[in-house]
């Protein structure tokens, strides 16, 4: 039976919902018009005042934000309310420019936290559960978020944190631990280890598990739950708009329900901006309808995805947005060829590559070169070169299907690419470009 965290809002009407955006929307335009300068400037620019907004339906009049505003505002020019009534930052782990840094009243933590902890009971979790939280903590989001989450459901946490993973499976077990909250990359990893434990599914605890903070496929998902024998639901969120629990999946995995008394999302156009119908692919956006003291309006993810209203059989009523295709942003451009990462990881764990891999691009002689290591399982490993040599082409021409453009694959040692206890890093791009 499917249980709810605020029934009452998750499972809301159709028309309960629109009533309930609109009047927030309305509120919180004219929230961020008198208390955020830098929007304000923005909406005048555009010829957009409150006045010009009665319902979410004039949300398309609204001016957009993006990380470069973010950047450009930091640290305090996107900030909705007085420093005295902000309580704790967050922040992203950018690697080029100034640092994202979010900011929140407590009531914007308590909406977060109810949030995550819908996500949780979402995936099965109640105040009988022991929820190990191993996602980092501190500036990153989603140690804090799902551990605040953790105790609103009633859980008993277990805030471990990310790294020293044996500790993690030692805990796992003496704890009987049902729920773990970690990036996906480092469930495949505590997965492996667990394996080379020679513990299988039936000597694990663990339920469910709620990953998220980076791209990960159904290959990726099939093969964590049959390692440890549980449940894996996807998380979605941003530092920008919290963290996680923007969006979770339920029981049913169709697609992550948009916590839309919180969120409204939109999908548009990436080149030209334009609102597309649903149902279409494009760009996800949103306006955070509550949030106090960092008040994102129209808000460009860069994520690649559609939503469907179509009825879920989890009897929850949100829109579901599916999981990201890639993203505008860090999608790469390889001779003329538009390329995903998760296209490629895709095709490794169609072939049964499900550990570790890394996307390398640079540029040769005014070419483009694209070189994706692939590490083998310990099962599969062999000496004999003229296997190895087999499997690459394999690879090879899995790819060149796939992208419509050679790689050249190189098959290496189990272990030889170094683990992440965060997010993994996938992508090393070389090109000055």
């Amino acid at each position: 039976m499917e249980r709810y965290y605020q029934p009452e809002i998750e499972c809301a009407s159709r028309e309960t919902i629109k009533a309930l955006q609109d009047e927030r929307l309305v509120k919180q335009v004219q929230h961020v018009w008198d208390n955020v300068p830098y929007y304000r400037k923005k909406m005048e620019e555009k010829g957009v005042t409150p006045a010009d907004i009665k319902s979410t339906d004039d949300l398309h009049k609204l001016p957009f934000l993006s990380k470069h505003d973010l950047r450009e505002a930091y640290p305090y020019g996107l900030v909705g309310k007085p420093l005295k009534e902000c309580v704790r930052i967050q922040s992203t782990s950018g690697t080029t420019g100034k640092r994202v840094v979010a900011f929140y009243t407590q009531h914007d933590i308590d909406l977060w936290e109810d949030c995550c902890a819908r996500a949780i009971v979402a995936a099965g979790g109640t105040d009988e559960d022991v929820c190990q939280v191993s996602y980092g903590y501190g500036l990153f989001t989603g140690g804090p978020g799902l551990n605040g989450g953790s105790h609103k459901v009633g859980c008993l946490t277990v805030p471990t944190s990310s790294g020293n993973t044996d500790r993690q499976i030692m805990f796992i077990q003496d704890l009987s631990t049902t729920i773990l909250c970690c990036t996906p990359s480092y469930a495949a990893y505590l997965a492996e280890r667990m394996k080379e434990m020679g513990l299988g599914p039936d000597d694990i605890p663990l339920k469910a598990g709620i990953f998220g903070a980076e791209a990960w496929s159904e290959e990726m998902r099939r093969d964590i739950e049959a390692t440890m024998g549980i449940k894996a639901f996807d998380i979605y969120g941003l530092t920008e708009l919290s963290g996680p629990g923007v969006a979770f999946e339920c029981s049913a995995q169709q697609g992550m329900h948009i916590n839309e008394d919180h969120f409204i999302a939109e999908i548009i156009d990436p080149d030209t901006e334009e609102v597309l119908p649903e149902g279409s692919q494009g760009e996800l956006v949103f306006t955070a309808l509550d949030k106090e003291a960092f008040p994102m309006m129209r808000y460009r993810t860069r994520d690649i995805c559609t939503l469907t209203r179509e009825k879920c059989s989890c009897g929850r009523t949100h829109v579901r947005m599916a999981k990201p295709k890639g993203r505008s942003d860090d999608m790469l451009i390889i001779r003329g060829v538009n390329v995903f990462p998760s296209q490629i990881e895709t095709v490794l764990l169609n072939h049964g590559y499900a550990a570790n891999y890394q996307i390398i691009v640079d540029r040769v002689n005014n070419t483009d070169t694209l070189d994706v290591q692939v590490e083998m399982t310990p099962e599969m490993f062999t000496d004999n070169l003229g296997e190895i040599e087999g499997r690459q082409k394999d690879l090879v021409d899995g790819l060149k299907s796939m992208l419509g453009l050679k790689a050249k694959v190189t098959l290496v040692a189990p272990k030889t690419i170094t683990r992440s206890e965060g997010k993994a890093v996938r992508v090393i791009d070389r090109r000055k470009i």
